[in-house]
């Protein structure tokens, strides 16, 4: 397997046109670039300094000797492509430096020559030379590669430089009227590259070109029907040739004339085969030059890129006529090939490939023997039923697989059948579903199934444990698949599908991931994508693209924001975090509030603040008319309480706008009326009513309050003309049990407490001022007006009710 990989790669390699040329120095210390610019002659403000000058595709007719004699660092010089007819090498006699000079594709036809010691690569291919233009080489020891061209090739002319020891000898040749034979083995050269001009034999070029060289290139065959004039084939043995690697481009030939290379070439010392580039013409008679297979060197054919003039060919013939050549190494591609056909005995196969033609299932229906195959490439075919393949490959012990580009489908009821060998597959650009991953060996390593129609990784997949890379790109997946089916997975490509935030199944189940590339995917960058970021921060340089192919798709606002970018508090993404950081502050907040209601006695302040929020509420409701009183304020109190009655409460009331009637009992008693009668009387004449409530006043004066309610409906029609101040706590059960309403009064209307801190008073003034909220004016004229009555007529008891104003008291 080893050896058929190695091969192709090789032939892959060496077998390019442009392959004889030497790569330009890497290391430039100053490039100048001049080409294109239509020049006539070298410029002369080029800096000393230069190292590479490129004066290509101008219009250069001469040079003169002083063009390059400041350049003293100058080591590539590029002047192909111009009008260069003669040219004296001496002019360079300065440029010791130099290493590198092409003038291909000039018009040279006279050179004289000047020992270049130091030249490794010198380009005279494409002029108009008569002879080979050499006359003095002998110093020129360290030349690897030289380009060639001249209308007549002789021995002698090669002989001159046949005592170097070159890499490659590129002839690129405009025209050649003659050659003669056994010139081209002359020379001593690794490779050798030969550009034909049209119409020409190449048949003496190839048989000496195989004599010369170990990799033989020719470009440009254009046989026709010269084949018909040279019937005899000249012979070679494996003791005469040199060439292991052949490569034929750009060939148009008729078929026969083809068949004819062929067999010359199958008798030779090449190894590696290969034609591009291909035009066919002509019949097909493979019956009268029946193939010889016998005596080969062959190892590896590669035909590629074929394009056929004639209308009907003999498919199946041509078919066995390249499988029966039976080498390790066959290639047919890009050929529209529609079939191929296996002879019935055992091929030494190791590495066939047909890709880019129109194979279809039909391939597989026909038993086929390839004990040796190894690797099987069938990309961009019309293959359609996976299945079918896998039966095949079963009988071969196939390790890689290359099923890209076709028409593949896989049901879910079908079973496949792989080689336990296999370890490499590629099925990309298929019409494979989820149900694929029913139809892979336990044995494959890396897999490929880029642009399928892929939605989810089943999750009854069998374990493939071998599994080591997975290319599942261009799919339709939401997620990243998790490795518990794929523990050895380590290089995932799972870019350009519809995963919007990676589980957590993933990061937890694929620890041996070295490379993960998952960019161009529209990612949702919320919390759920945290856990990713942070992946990609633990194991730099895992994430292949990292940032620029990770940007946000949503929310819109994050549009095109690079993951990289985006900020994730831990606060809002970590539930545990966020509960247990909610209940430190409410835990926080409660010892606060404990405290505060201990040290500042919080609740009282609280309180007071919803009673005055209470208060300044029915101001906004519907008013209901004022009763008719002549006093604002009764004041009711025990004689225990009466010092704070005299002291605070009264000069407090003096403060409100206008003057405020307070009615007292002690003043404004009727001695000829009982107490009870006096109370009814003060509160009925009174707009509100104060009451100092405190352990003394509920036991000796709360009775006839009490009496009063019982008998009318002001506890129930407004409350908002009593007024309780708690002077001194009462707890509820020191409440005696016949004053039910006292209790109720309490229980549904808050209360004003008097503070014992001082500090406190400025609240408790304004709820009482809130809370009395009384029409000044109409209580002065009716005080007024009964005052100007009970003067006005003798009482019968000869007494007079005494007014107090709290402007006097």
């Amino acid at each position: 397997m080893g050896l058929a990989i190695n091969i192709y790669i090789f032939c892959n390699l060496v077998m390019s046109v442009e392959s004889w040329a030497p790569k330009l120095p890497e290391e430039r210390e100053l490039t100048t670039n001049c080409s294109n610019l239509s020049l006539r002659k070298v410029p002369s403000n080029l800096d000393p300094a230069t190292v590479t000058l490129d004066l290509s595709c101008n219009l250069l007719f001469q040079l003169q000797s002083s063009d390059f004699h400041s350049m003293s660092q100058l080591q590539v010089l590029i002047l192909c492509q111009n009008r260069i007819q003669q040219l004296d090498f001496k002019i360079f006699a300065l440029n010791k430096e130099l290493r590198y000079l092409d003038l291909s594709y000039n018009r040279l036809k006279i050179i004289t020559w000047y020992s270049l010691a130091g030249l490794k690569h010198l380009d005279l291919s494409f002029n108009d030379f008569d002879t080979m233009p050499f006359n003095d080489f002998k110093h020129m020891a360290h030349l690897e590669t030289l380009g060639l061209s001249a209308a007549t090739i002789q021995r002698s002319d090669l002989q001159k430089i046949a005592h170097l020891y070159l890499h490659t000898v590129f002839l690129g040749l405009r025209t050649l009227s003659q050659y003669e034979e056994g010139s081209l083995p002359i020379l001593n050269t690794t490779k050798l590259h030969i550009v034909l001009p049209m119409n020409t034999n190449f048949w003496a070029l190839l048989c000496d070109g195989i004599k010369t060289s170990q990799i033989l290139e020719m470009t440009n065959i254009d046989g026709k029907s010269q084949f018909v004039r040279n019937r005899t084939l000249p012979t070679l043995t494996l003791e005469s040739a040199k060439t292991s690697t052949l490569l034929l481009s750009k060939v148009d030939l008729l078929w026969h004339d083809l068949l004819l290379i062929f067999q010359f070439v199958w008798h030779t010392s090449v190894e590696y085969f290969q034609i591009q580039n291909v035009i066919l013409g002509g019949h097909v008679y493979l019956d009268h030059h029946p193939f010889d297979y016998s005596n080969t060197a062959m190892k590896a054919i590669r035909l590629e890129h074929v394009h056929f003039r004639m209308f009907s060919i003999p498919q199946d013939k041509i078919y066995l006529l390249f499988t029966k050549m039976d080498v390790e190494n066959l290639t047919i591609s890009d050929a529209q090939m529609p079939h191929m056909l296996f002879p019935n005995y055992p091929q030494r196969f190791q590495y066939l490939n047909f890709a880019n033609n129109v194979l279809n299932d039909d391939l597989f229906k026909t038993p086929t023997q390839l004990p040796y195959l190894k690797t099987l490439v069938l990309k961009g075919n019309k293959l359609e039923t996976l299945p079918l393949v896998s039966r095949f490959a079963n009988n071969t012990p196939l390790m890689q697989l290359d099923l890209s580009q076709n028409l593949l489908q896989h049901e879910k009821d079908e079973d496949c059948v792989w080689p336990a060998t296999l370890t490499t597959m590629n099925l990309s650009s298929n019409q494979l579903t989820d149900s694929v991953f029913r139809c892979l060996p336990r044995s494959i390593q890396i897999l490929d199934l880029n642009n399928n129609k892929i939605q989810a990784i089943p999750k009854e997949l069998i374990h493939l444990q071998a599994l080591r890379e997975l290319n599942i790109a261009w799919n339709f997946l939401t997620d990243l698949p998790g490795c518990n089916h794929f523990t050895g997975l380590s290089v995932l490509n799972i870019e350009m599908n519809l995963i919007v935030s990676p589980s957590l199944d993933f990061f937890q189940s694929c620890h041996k991931i070295k490379t993960l590339n998952a960019g161009k995917n529209p990612f949702r960058c919320t919390c759920d994508l945290k856990e990713f970021i942070h992946f990609e921060k633990r194991s730099e340089g895992v994430v292949v693209g990292w940032s620029d192919s990770y940007t946000c798709e949503y929310p819109l606002s994050l549009k095109g924001t690079h993951l990289k970018d985006v900020y994730l508090p831990e606060l809002s993404c970590n539930i545990a975090l966020l509960v247990v950081t909610i209940m430190a502050i409410m835990l926080v907040l409660g010892v606060a509030m404990a405290f505060c209601c201990l040290r500042f006695d919080l609740l009282w302040y609280v309180r007071m603040l919803g009673q005055w929020t209470q208060h300044k509420a029915r101001k906004t409701r519907q008013e209901q008319p004022e009763r008719h009183a002549q006093f604002h304020v009764f004041i009711s109190y025990s004689e225990h309480d009466s010092p704070w009655v005299k002291n605070e409460l009264i000069p407090s009331l003096e403060k409100e706008d206008g003057s405020v009637l307070i009615c007292l009992l002690e003043r404004q008693a009727d001695p000829g009326k009982s107490m009870d009668e006096n109370i009814m009387s003060c509160i009925e004449r009174s707009q509100k009513s104060i009451f100092v409530l405190s352990p003394s006043f509920v036991r000796r004066e709360w009775h006839p309050y009490e009496l009063y309610f019982a008998h009318h409906s002001l506890l129930h029609e407004n409350l908002d003309h009593v007024i309780l101040i708690l002077l001194e706590p009462i707890p509820m059960y020191c409440i005696p049990a016949r004053f039910h309403r006292l209790k109720a009064l309490m229980e549904k209307k808050a209360y004003l407490e008097w503070p014992k801190d001082r500090r406190k008073c400025g609240l408790f003034w304004a709820n009482l001022r809130a809370a009395i909220n009384i029409n000044f004016s109409g209580a002065r004229q009716m005080h007024e007006l009964q005052t100007f009555t009970e003067l006005s007529q003798e009482s019968p008891r000869g007494s007079t009710i005494s007014l107090i104003r709290t402007d006097c008291l």
